[in-house]
């Protein structure tokens, strides 16, 4: 039996974009065997277990395979990235990838270990096994040229991007803000900078790289990284856009007990394309402060609303990386907030079905903070998206959004990364109901039916999948 094994990180937006790999490569070659591993960080990542128990029970081709626990000093990590975090534990993990893949191995041939960016660290354990190494980008393709292309930038300064007031030129993307590149690798001397060097330069070492977008989406990054720009002193291994891939199904349960969840019934009661849905991700949180800011832009600007709210971080530095409790909406949002809104909008605890609520009818526009998933999730769904940035790559997506693709408005913050009542009221208004905001909608649902295209009979992507496939039997 052939079998491909996939190694995602453990958040989740990792995670769901490789599961979906893994029944892409199923649906459309069913003769592979498909293991994913599972890790069980010692920080927040967003409930899994739901997820996962779904999955299993729909498509019980694919196995999960749980790694034994590590433990991990939270306490030890002077870092304020979580990303140093993951890259750590994903390397303390080799021992056990090791034994997994050995035993995997005695029932199977391992044609591929596919790979996420944070598991740069299994690569030499594969390599020692004979395994042909995959990186599987869960962001675009924009992203990945800015990836390609550190190391070369690393070498031509002694400063970090925080401190190089200038635009970076890297081919496929406009010029953006040295200070938009993503967070964790805005300071040089930080030991998550040292890691995304490292991740950046085994990159093209590997036997390819398969992305979650499709060419429609980016074409102008895509040719440039397959062209062989974006990595300046080498080769570019082979690219294969096999994107978009989303969980038609949502992400998790969220306690919802199998029914339906109140916020899809209040949304059949709403007018088509009137309700604005504001949700910022797993890990997106904001300040009490910039809670209260967001309702009084919202309750200013008229409009139907649904937003995900999430309690503020905590100050408490041994609970950075931990889950937050449930909101008090009460004491978090301005008094009398629910009340006065009550017959246009709806505040939901902690979690909300995206997929779900970004295919309703109902929904007109989408502020989000630019994680990858839920802007290919606003594009199948062909919904008009205002990009507020919190973490990550984000700032990054954002100029590609509202930029290359033209997808999106832009949410305007202070230097502090706060976002006034004043400016959220306007971007409300205007992607709601501006001449832009409809010419915005146009170009998503014209994305949206690229998406479709894509992923069709001869379409770019499931050509790309199946050119994949050809390099793993051809070995």
């Amino acid at each position: 039996m052939e079998s491909v094994v996939l190694y995602p990180s453990p958040g989740m937006g990792h995670l769901i974009s490789m599961v979906e790999l893994g029944k892409l490569i199923l649906n459309h070659h069913p003769s592979f065997s498909i293991t994913i591993l599972i890790v069980t960080p010692p920080y927040n990542t967003g409930s899994t277990a739901p997820y996962l128990s779904r999955v299993s029970s729909t498509f019980p081709s694919i196995s999960f395979l749980h790694l034994p626990t590590i433990s991990l000093p939270l306490d030890s990590f002077h870092s304020p990235h979580l990303e140093t975090l993951v890259f750590e534990f994903l390397r303390l993990n080799n021992p056990n990838l090791h034994q997994a893949l050995l035993s995997i191995s005695d029932n199977s041939t391992v044609r591929a270990l596919i790979v996420d960016f944070f598991c740069t660290a299994a690569l030499p354990v594969a390599a020692q096994l004979n395994i042909p190494s995959y990186y599987f980008f869960t962001s675009g393709a924009a992203c990945l040229a800015s990836f390609l292309y550190f190391p070369f930038i690393h070498n031509q300064t002694t400063k970090s991007f925080k401190d190089l007031n200038i635009h970076l030129h890297i081919p496929g993307i406009p010029p953006f803000l040295a200070s938009d590149m993503p967070k964790p690798m805005l300071d040089r001397e930080d030991k998550a900078y040292e890691f995304f060097l490292d991740m950046s330069v085994h990159l093209p070492r590997s036997a390819g790289i398969i992305i979650n977008t499709f060419e429609a989406l980016e074409p102008r990054a895509v040719k440039a990284i397959s062209d062989g720009l974006c990595v300046v002193d080498g080769l570019t291994p082979p690219i294969f856009c096999i994107g978009p891939l989303i969980a038609a199904d949502g992400r998790s349960s969220g306690g919802c007990g199998g029914g339906v969840p109140e916020c899809l019934t209040w949304l059949d009661s709403q007018p088509k394309r009137s309700v604005l849905f504001l949700c910022f991700g797993s890990l997106g949180l904001f300040s009490e402060e910039q809670l209260k800011e967001i309702a009084i832009g919202l309750e200013g600007s008229g409009k139907r609303f649904l937003w995900v709210v999430r309690s503020p971080p905590s100050g408490d530095p041994m609970r950075r990386f931990l889950a937050p409790v449930d909101p008090d909406l009460n004491s978090l949002l301005p008094d009398g907030f629910l009340d006065r809104t009550r017959e246009r909008g709806l505040v939901v605890n902690t979690w909300a079905p995206q997929v779900a609520v970004l295919n309703h009818d109902s929904v007109g526009g989408f502020v989000t903070h630019c994680g990858w998933n839920s802007v290919l999730e606003a594009v199948c769904a062909g919904v008009p998206m205002a990009a507020w940035p919190l973490y990550a790559e984000q700032r990054l997506n954002r100029v590609v959004m509202v930029k290359e693709m033209k997808l999106a408005l832009s949410m305007e913050e202070s230097e502090e990364g706060f976002v006034t009542a004043t400016e959220i009221e306007k971007r409300v208004r205007e992607l709601m109901e501006s001449e832009e905001g409809n010419s915005l909608r146009l170009r998503v649902m014209a994305m949206k039916e690229a998406a479709e295209a894509a992923m069709s009979h001869g379409g770019s992507s499931l050509t790309a999948l199946t050119e994949l496939v050809k390099s793993w039997r051809l070995g």
